[in-house]
């Protein structure tokens, strides 16, 4: 009966071990990323680009400073981000425009190319 018990307890530890170690990674999945890198790789430069919650009272987590030249890259931090999904909106100078529902628990990266 020692034995049993015993073994009992390794596997409940060898559980408790696996779960502990899977339950951080699963709070990361629901967080995203503190910033955001954005890459321009159209031929003109990005004059307006922000990020804001999802829903129907969306809130701004982050907003581009000033424009970005085409190949170029930068790092925008977010300001009290909450959960996975957010609505991207860019503007360029030739007045195309971009609008797209993200994950940015997954994505970390944005590329904007023609």
């Amino acid at each position: 009966m020692t034995m049993v018990f015993r073994n009992l307890a390794v596997i409940g530890l060898g559980l408790g071990a696996a779960l502990g170690l899977a339950l951080p990674a699963a709070a990361q999945a629901t967080r995203p990323h503190p910033q955001i890198t954005i890459t321009n790789q159209r031929t003109v430069p990005l004059s307006n680009f922000a990020i804001a919650t999802a829903g129907d009272q969306p809130r701004l987590v982050a907003k581009l400073a000033k424009p970005l030249a085409p190949g170029k890259s930068v790092a925008l931090k977010l300001n009290k981000p909450q959960g996975c999904s957010y609505t991207v909106q860019a503007q360029f100078d030739d007045e195309a425009t971009s609008d797209a529902d993200m994950d940015l628990c997954k994505d970390r990266v944005i590329r904007l190319t023609e």
